[in-house]
């Protein structure tokens, strides 16, 4: 028991003072450009791996896309990424993502994440709010690969849709997380 909490102890300890690191600094924040030509490649891979992506976007008001998240964590994670906003292709904001979990997990990885904000409302909470948090608001449905196979503009009936693609690394494990994205100015 004492061995237990003399390794996790420490962990947790390091873990918390990686997420005070990870958290949004603007001077940590990539340049716009940086941003938008990393936005434009994510997105071109996500459309040539997932083609029913390409079909919503077409139908989309807005596009949400993460293309570099980091995570890692043991016991205690966290997660960063910078991303842009598009409307009919062109960026009209910046945001970042930032998320702290707990549960059984160890590992760093890497990953690109979409959101396509399919109602004007959801559009409208994420752009109105003060921090949009994932599991609060507009539903949200990750479209993972077999519902990719079957999924149409006339079946998409839900808010938000969100691809997580492009992963990298290991991440071992299951928790509880909560991600919240802001609004930043690069």
């Amino acid at each position: 028991m004492f061995k237990y909490i003399r390794i996790v102890g420490p962990a947790v300890i390091l873990a918390v003072a990686g997420m005070t690191l990870l958290g949004p600094r603007p001077a940590m924040a990539a340049s716009a450009a940086v941003i938008d030509r990393e936005v434009d490649a994510a997105l071109w891979k996500l459309y040539e791996t997932t083609p029913v992506a390409k079909t919503l976007a077409a139908q989309a008001k807005g596009i949400l896309v993460f293309p570099n998240i980091v995570k890692a964590g043991f016991v205690v994670g966290a997660q960063y990424g910078d991303g842009a906003r598009l409307k009919n292709g062109k960026t009209v904001g910046y945001y970042n993502i930032v998320a702290a979990s707990y549960g059984l997990q160890a590992g760093v990885q890497s990953f690109g994440y979409a959101m396509f904000f399919m109602t004007d409302s959801a559009l409208n909470y994420l752009e109105n709010s003060s921090g949009f948090e994932v599991g609060v608001g507009p539903s949200i449905v990750v479209v993972d690969e077999g519902m990719a196979r079957t999924l149409t503009t006339t079946t998409a009936q839900d808010d938000v849709y969100a691809f997580v693609f492009g992963q990298q690394g290991l991440m071992a494990g299951a928790g509880l997380q909560g991600s919240k994205i802001t609004r930043i100015n690069p």
